[in-house]
């Protein structure tokens, strides 16, 4: 900020003493020092109400980038799109659409669902008891 260097400091010291006088220098020093408090206050207020809008600035920003991806990729995966098969080769872990009722609903079903295993045959040794 101020590059004052130890000579020009002590040439200021000597005016002051001089100008002020030795008696009034301590209450002179005092009323400076209260002054640049007030000026380092201000200024640190005026700073963190900068830092304040360049954050919102910033919040704005990666708002309006997420905005912009986010219709990007609804524009790529149309929510009304048949579900496709992943790049994987699997097909999605969820349905893309509601589960369907009535009797259709009942047929895809039983194709979806496993066939049961056959009941096991009795072991040949032993022979069912009658009642």
């Amino acid at each position: 900020m101020l590059d004052i260097g130890p000579d020009e400091l002590l040439l200021i010291v000597i005016v002051a003493v001089i100008v002020i006088g030795p008696k009034d220098l301590p209450r002179a020093l005092r009323t400076a020092g209260q002054w640049i408090g007030k000026v380092r206050k201000v200024s640190g207020h005026f700073r963190s109400g900068l830092d304040a809008m360049i954050r919102e600035a910033e919040m704005a920003e990666l708002e309006q980038q997420w905005q912009q991806q986010n219709l990007k990729i609804m524009a790529e995966h149309p929510a009304d799109a048949a579900p496709e098969m992943e790049p994987t080769g699997a097909y999605p872990a969820r349905p893309l659409t509601a589960p369907e009722s009535g009797p259709a609903a009942a047929s895809a079903e039983a194709r979806a669902a496993p066939a049961e295993a056959p009941a096991e045959p009795a072991p040949s040794g032993a022979a069912a008891k009658p009642d």
